[in-house]
């Protein structure tokens, strides 16, 4: 089995800051709010949050080959 990661690094889209943030293993995260800028991220179109669109990993559930929400 192999390790789920459960952190990835969030860019966003708008300026380009990046911060390395905890997902949640239970749910999706729809919205990141950036603390640089305020842009509020959602998922793009076919992904279900934030991280698999902006982050460097994707959710733990995408991870693990499984539905996600």
């Amino acid at each position: 089995m192999s390790t789920v990661t459960l952190e990835s690094t969030i860019t966003c889209s708008n300026c380009g800051y990046k911060t390395t943030e905890i997902m949640l293993t239970d749910s999706c995260q729809f919205f990141w709010e950036c603390p640089k800028c305020g842009e509020v991220l959602k998922p793009k179109k076919g992904d279900c949050c934030v991280f698999c669109s902006y982050g460097d990993s994707p959710c733990p559930p995408i991870q693990k080959n499984k539905s996600c929400c």
